[in-house]
């Protein structure tokens, strides 16, 4: 049976419930999955849509789960999707004890998204992709899962998390610190009270940009399809550092450290803080650049968002400061949550905490109080909610608002003014300038 036309486990369990109403049916334990390995019928068909540096992490990490199938990967850089095929088939050789050629490559993701194989593909494109590819996967009925941030822009994220509720997708954001049982466990202490009455909430990133060396255009690579690269965004000549890894240090496809770490601190604080962030807030920032014919990023920032509540919101590029840095990890990049009562620092890329007072890390969560639940694993928990039609512990709208923050506060280091944002609105508040930066006009035909 070919890859295409082979039964997926979606398709498989429609079937079997369509026939159940014609009649007794019988369905073998191995269909059903109850086999050491599943059948490849009842496994997920999974591609990946952008492989190199974290999507090919992913399609790597995903070779470790019985009950998935890796079936394509697709990258505009025909090395990185060759590259990728290869570890793929070498690995389901080895587990079929055969030669196995099955994994497909692609350079546009569209004839991905067109088989009916594929149940879900990992989109790990750069950030200028994210909100065009949820929304193209989400009307080809694939379920997602979208490196962070979900969005380049605020009116594109909204669009993508749209997309999502409207063809009824799973989908999780890749902020897989929210799976780290110390974040959740910090959430619990804030909204419990546990801090007393929150009043500022510090979020400090690094400061990583320096000079991009680029001294001019240079030649395309051979098999590297730049324009598809470039999709939405404006034409520009061709310099490896636009491209892979250091593209986040150009506006037009990221906003530097602000949606890069930004998108895992601010996550965490809002998973912990979200119900005591309500209302409009007062942002006022200040952002410094570097001169460099590339790069265009904030380099250093300090935003505060500032609520009716009297709750202060700050991003900074200052380190935390001594007294908070995490004895485990020594790292001084995180949240701080400051209440009356105490205060309790998240580090990221870890969850090390560390209080005062203490004790507070000793704190027992009540069977009456509000508990956030445990993910053990955020990979895991995306798939299983593909089978349950469950939700995760990373959706779109949560990655959205996450996404949200962090352009936000790029804006208030622009513009250097003063703010006013209507969270429930999406919407600056009598502010033509501001709300004209909520989006970025698109090259055709990659528009909404």
């Amino acid at each position: 049976m070919s890859r295409r036309t082979r039964l997926t486990r979606r398709r498989l369990l429609q079937g079997a419930a369509a026939a159940a109403l014609a009649g007794p049916y019988i369905v073998s334990a191995d269909a059903l999955g109850l086999a050491a390995r599943p059948s490849a019928s009842n496994r997920l068909g999974i591609a990946g849509i952008g492989v190199g540096g974290r999507g090919g992490g992913h399609m790597r990490s995903l070779l470790q789960d019985d009950d998935v199938q890796v079936l394509a990967v697709c990258d505009v850089d025909r090395g990185r999707a060759v590259a990728n095929k290869n570890v793929i088939e070498k690995h389901y050789s080895g587990v079929q004890g055969t030669t196995y050629a099955g994994c497909d490559t692609y350079k546009d993701f569209r004839e991905v998204l067109d088989r009916p194989d594929v149940d879900a593909v990992v989109i790990g494109a750069p950030d200028h992709w994210h909100s065009l590819l949820t929304v193209y996967a989400a009307r080809a009925g694939k379920d997602i899962y979208c490196e962070k941030p979900v969005s380049n822009t605020i009116l594109e994220g909204r669009k993508a998390a749209d997309a999502v509720k409207r063809y009824g997708r799973v989908f999780q954001t890749g902020s897989q610190e929210r799976s780290r049982d110390n974040c959740r466990y910090a959430g619990e202490l804030v909204q419990n009270g546990y801090l007393g009455k929150v009043h500022t909430i510090r979020v400090f990133l690094p400061k990583k940009v320096g000079p991009s060396g680029c001294k001019g255009p240079e030649p395309i690579p051979e098999g590297f399809d730049y324009d598809m690269w470039l999709g939405p965004r404006p034409w520009e000549p061709y310099h490896p550092r636009r491209c892979h890894g250091t593209f986040r240090w150009i506006r037009d496809y990221s906003d530097g450290e602000l949606t890069d770490r930004g998108a895992h601190t601010n996550d965490i604080a809002l998973l912990a803080a979200e119900p005591l962030l309500k209302g409009p807030a007062t942002i006022i920032g200040k952002g410094r650049f570097i001169d460099d014919p590339l790069f265009d990023v904030a380099t250093e920032y300090n935003v505060e968002f500032q609520y009716a509540s009297g709750i202060r919101y700050i991003v900074s590029s200052e380190q935390a400061p001594p007294d908070v840095i995490c004895s485990i990890t020594g790292d001084r990049r995180g949240i701080k949550f400051e209440g009356d009562r105490g205060w309790l620092f998240v580090a990221i890329h870890g969850g090390a905490l560390k209080a005062d007072p203490p004790d507070l890390l000793k704190t027992k969560i009540g069977p009456g109080e509000i508990h956030l639940g445990r993910s053990p694993d955020h990979r895991r928990n995306w798939l299983d909610a593909i089978k349950t039609r469950g939700p995760t512990v990373a959706p779109a709208e949560d990655g959205h608002r996450t996404a949200t923050f962090c352009h936000l506060t790029d804006i208030a280091c622009w513009l250097d003014r003063k703010l006013v944002w209507d969270f429930d609105k999406e919407e600056f508040v009598n502010d033509p300038g501001a709300n004209a930066m909520r989006d970025r006009p698109a090259r055709s035909p990659w528009n909404f």
